[in-house]
């Protein structure tokens, strides 16, 4: 694939970032993507290897090398075919996908790998410039009816799905807009709303019907679950409207922290702080919104989560960012002899921390401290592990100033009343056990009920909630019709 020499000749060329100074006055994005020939050149980089083990890294098994070739050969039209044909929505991922594709490339034995992201990203952007994403009909209907709770990935992955193999969907959403966590989860900076909207107006020229607004089952009382929903539908009444029900909403309860002073004003979930944002930023108008602007900001958690709040406060003016991370700091590079072609364990530096954060690592919360009522400061203390056990280092207490906390150490799993009123069994974590076999998979015991995404796996990558909204169709579809035609 690509030129046989390419990855001896050729280096690999990473996407550019806007200047910090710039990018940080507004929320758009500041990727600046590959050009068409700097693309071909990457392609050029990927090695006719034999066994592509970035197909296996991949989540929805992109046919990676196929579509590097592809590009080399400035076939960019039947590159987005390639890429259709596994990825319904590589705008997605090509801006907010870790990757793991990379990881596993063959170069990354002994080189940098193939900058296959930066590849995917050029080629679903070129598409959308040509015209060539249109809305694909079903030639005939079937006449069965499919809800589909969730308008995340997996959701929009499944019903788009679902929809082409002629169905009627009707996708059922909570909050006001479409798009699940990729819109009140992931800030605009990594992924713009415009990306979702024109999806959702391709899946409606295709059928699909989404409900918006629309709470189905019930949340508990005091849920911190992002909630705008002004209609509720009953599970039992979903159940006898429909022939199936797919329920693929995320793992949405945050992990808490509950040590002495968690009840103080100031101290919030990440998943409370973040969809405000981008509320304001889609135009409403919010009353008592959360704001970092000359504040000291901690953010407890050190993934992805913690990231995307280090880089909304930085955007927000505030005094100071520092992150926590209760591991100790990873190595800067990982051990390729032991890791590859699997995702290494190696210390990450995203964006937002390029723009201004302090990072700390092996060091816990013992109490927020509060003065009338709100957080001003930090109790820490530092910790090291030993045969996987964490221990306290004596004397290593020490207080940092802080006026707002972010939580963001993840999530536990996903809503359990919503489970509770469709009777789906779950597992010793909370999530909706079903199995993700080749026949049966993602049905749940409940009765024409099947799950998929987060809500099935637990927290997890956009690619994975992509990947199991298009197996979880395919099982809906073999489920109504006896047998499918849709891509595993």
């Amino acid at each position: 694939m690509g030129k046989v020499t390419g990855f001896l000749e050729y280096e690999r060329i990473e996407e550019g970032y806007a200047p910090v100074e710039q990018r940080l006055k507004h929320y758009k994005e500041f990727v600046i993507g590959l050009k068409a020939e700097e693309a071909k050149v990457q392609g050029a980089r990927c090695m006719d290897c034999g066994t592509p083990f970035c197909n296996s890294g991949c989540p929805v098994n992109n046919i990676i090398p196929d579509f590097n070739d592809l590009v080399y050969r400035n076939d960019w039209a039947n590159a987005i075919r390639v890429l259709h044909s596994t990825n319904n929505f590589p705008e997605f991922t090509g801006r907010i996908c870790p990757a793991p594709c990379e990881a596993a490339c063959t170069l990354n034995v002994n080189d940098d790998p193939v900058g296959i992201k930066s590849i995917e990203h050029a080629i679903i952007d070129r598409a959308w410039e040509e015209g060539w994403v249109v809305p694909q009909p079903p030639k005939r209907k079937t006449g069965k009816k499919v809800a589909v709770v969730g308008s995340g990935p997996a959701g929009m992955a499944a019903a788009q799905q679902l929809a082409r193999a002629g169905h009627d969907v009707v996708v059922f959403e909570k909050n006001d807009r479409v798009g699940g966590l990729l819109r009140y989860g992931i800030p605009d900076f990594k992924m713009e709303k415009s990306h979702i909207d024109r999806r959702v107006k391709q899946m409606e020229a295709e059928g699909v019907v989404f409900r918006t607004g629309v709470l189905v089952g019930h949340l508990p009382e005091g849920s911190k679950v992002t909630n705008w929903a002004k209609e509720i539908v009953s599970a039992d009444q979903l159940k006898a409207d429909f022939d199936a029900v797919l329920l693929a909403g995320g793992a949405e309860q945050s992990r808490d922290l509950p040590v002495p002073g968690r009840d103080l004003d100031g101290v919030h979930f990440a998943m409370e702080f973040l969809p405000q944002q981008n509320k304001v930023n889609a135009g409403d108008k919010l009353k008592g919104q959360i704001r970092a602007e000359g504040k000291h900001v901690i953010v407890i958690g050190g993934g992805d989560t913690g990231s995307d709040c280090v880089g909304t406060s930085n955007r927000h003016g505030a005094a100071s960012v520092t992150q926590f991370e209760l591991m100790p700091m990873p190595p800067e590079q990982e051990n390729k002899a032991l890791t590859w072609p699997y995702w290494p364990y190696k210390l990450r530096t995203s964006s937002s921390h390029e723009e201004g954060c302090e990072r700390e690592f092996a060091i816990a919360t013992k109490e927020f401290i509060g003065e009338k009522g709100k957080v001003v400061a930090l109790k820490t203390v530092r910790v090291e592990w030993k045969d996987g056990k964490m221990a306290e280092v004596p004397g290593s207490e020490q207080t940092l100033k802080a006026d707002l906390v972010l939580l963001a150490m993840g999530f536990v799993s996903p809503v359990g009343t919503v489970l509770d009123a469709f009777g789906v069994d779950k597992d010793a974590r909370g999530n909706a056990r079903a199995s993700t076999e080749f026949f049966g998979g993602y049905k749940t015991n409940a009765d024409k009920v099947f799950a998929a995404g987060d809500v099935r796996r637990g927290q997890s990558l956009v690619v994975w909630a992509i990947r199991e909204g298009r197996q979880a169709a395919r099982a809906v579809d073999e489920y109504l019709m006896g047998a499918s035609d849709l891509p595993r």
